[in-house]
This record gives C-alpha cells, sequence and structure tokens, in this order.
C-alpha cells in the first residue's frame, strides 16, 4: 500500500512540474523552415497516434471477443484456415505507413535543405559559425565583425550559416528557426533560415561533447535590417579588432561570456572548405592563393 501511495505521489509530482512548463519551442517556429519542420513533426505525431488507436481497439475487440471462456478443459476449437485478405491486409498497411512517412520526410528534408520559399529575390547574408570547446563563435565576413556566444540577424532576409568546428563535433541548433546539423572540424556545413519577426530565441549545441555541454548556449536575436546596420556600425566603431593572439585565448578558454570585435578571425585563420571540395596543404598556406580565392573563402562562395 505505502509502495502504490509513493508511485501516485511521484506521478502527481511530475504532472504538476509538466503543468508549469512553458510550450516545446519546435512547436512555436517563427520562420518558413522551422515552420515546416513543426508540420511534419505534428503530421507524424498525429499519424501514429491514428495507428495506436486503431491498435488499441482491435486489442480491445481481441480482448473481449475472445476472452477465456466456461469450456470444458479438454475442449479443443475446430481448425479454421488462415485468411489471406487479412495476412496480405496486414502486411500492406506498415508498407503504406512507412512509404507515407518516407515521402513526408523526404520532401521536409529537401525544403529546408535549400533557401526559404519566399526568399529567392533576397542576397542571403553569410554567417560563418564556428564552435570551440564549450562557446560558439560567428564571424560576419561581409560586415568585417566577428561575436562570441551570440548572433544578430535582420528579419525578412534568407541567412546562410556555414558551419565547422575547432575541436569536437558539435550540432548547431536554434529550435524556433531551423533545424539542427553538425559542425565538424574538416569542412563546412551549411543550414539555412530566416525569422519572420523580431525576437530573441535561445540556441545551443544539441549534441553531447563533454562536461561543457549543457552550457553551450547562445542569443540568435532577430531585428530589423536598420537596426542590425545600426549595431555592425556600432561594433565596427567601439569594438577592438580580432588579433590571432586573441582568438587563441579564446579557443583555449572553457567557457566565456558574449564578445565583439571589428574583425573577423577568417583574415588569419580561415574555414575549411565546403562539402565535396577540397584543398591541399600548399592552398592552405595564404602566400600560394591568390586574393580572390582567398576572398572566395571566406564570403562562401
Amino acid at each position: 500500500m505505502k509502495k502504490k501511495l509513493s508511485l501516485m505521489f511521484v506521478a502527481l509530482s511530475a504532472l504538476a512540474l509538466l503543468a508549469g512548463c512553458e510550450p516545446l519551442t519546435v512547436f512555436n517556429p517563427k520562420g518558413p523552415n522551422a515552420e515546416t519542420l513543426s508540420n511534419t513533426i505534428i503530421l507524424s505525431i498525429i499519424t501514429m497516434a491514428f495507428i495506436l488507436l486503431v491498435v488499441y481497439v482491435l486489442l480491445a475487440f481481441m480482448l473481449t471477443k475472445y476472452r477465456a471462456s466456461k469450456a470444458a478443459a479438454d475442449y479443443e476449437p475446430p481448425h479454421e484456415e488462415g485468411s489471406h485478405l487479412l495476412e496480405i491486409t496486414w502486411t500492406v498497411i506498415p508498407i503504406i505507413i512507412v512509404a507515407f512517412l518516407a515521402v513526408v520526410t523526404v520532401r521536409t528534408t529537401s525544403t529546408v535543405e535549400a533557401q526559404p520559399a519566399g526568399y529567392d529575390d533576397k542576397e542571403p547574408l553569410v554567417i560563418y559559425a564556428s564552435s570551440s570547446n564549450w562557446k560558439w563563435h560567428f564571424s560576419y565576413p561581409e560586415e568585417g565583425v566577428e561575436t562570441v556566444n551570440y548572433v544578430n540577424i535582420p528579419v525578412d532576409r534568407p541567412i546562410e550559416f556555414k558551419l565547422y568546428s575547432f575541436g569536437p563535433i558539435t550540432s548547431f541548433w536554434i529550435p524556433q528557426l531551423a533545424g539542427q546539423k553538425y559542425a565538424m572540424s574538416d569542412m563546412l556545413t551549411t543550414i539555412h533560415l530566416a525569422a519572420d519577426e523580431v525576437g530573441s530565441f535561445m540556441g545551443r549545441n544539441s549534441n553531447f561533447n563533454g562536461r561543457g555541454f549543457a552550457e553551450m548556449e547562445f542569443e540568435a536575436q532577430s531585428m530589423t535590417q536598420e537596426d542590425f546596420d545600426k549595431w555592425v556600425a556600432d561594433v565596427k566603431s567601439k569594438e577592438a579588432p580580432l588579433t590571432e593572439e586573441k582568438f587563441d585565448e579564446l579557443l583555449e578558454a572553457e567557457h566565456v561570456g558574449r564578445q565583439s570585435f571589428s574583425s573577423t578571425h577568417l583574415d588569419f585563420r580561415p574555414a575549411p572548405m565546403e562539402h565535396g571540395k577540397h584543398m591541399n596543404m600548399d592552398e592552405m598556406d595564404h602566400g600560394d592563393m591568390s586574393e580572390e580565392d582567398m576572398n572566395n573563402e571566406h564570403s562562401g562562395h
């Protein structure tokens, strides 16, 4: 009895805690790609809930119809042949369900891997997002500024994040704006997103990579283009340039606060090549690269 009461108390406590939780941010999208992912998740949940409902109804029916009877212990039911129709039915239905979810998933993946719908006529803002230990570096090659542990983006403009890592593999994720994608040390991966409204959104590393994983968060703030341009101008006029020595200190540090710089580390520590492209060691030496090649590498083109 005491054990049952203890279990009931734990269950009621869990319900009380969950009742105070905010809605999952993935179901509160603020951008087109995030909305596509949210709709796909909801559709998948509804599909699986319907399957469970059918299974439970059939289970209740079978338990009721074929429950134990008062027949004699030596009673032997008559032999019945299997139903080919039923066998075909319960084989085909799972195939249809898996095929349906597969098509939805493939279409969703194709959509979110491209520039957000409705922004085809706008030039994307390219931001290099790199991780080190348990922090994030955001480099703006076009604007010539860099931030640590926060990123500002303009609304109603496509954003193209180029992801890579200076250490263990991490996963870049802003749930209200886009899905997650891995950042690795030897190549660039790209994630597309856009913000439909001004706001502040929490981003994080969703790949467990060590003791500082839980604190590896950053703020993504969307603002009007005018406010974004003003912020860039303020950083360029008020913040110090990022030197190689300072950048090495940041790489070694485990946790740091928000920081801003009026130049980027791409000038002296270029990003790796994009997936599918290769660079040999001689090309990594800037002395052997033309100015045009370096600019193309830094701009992500």
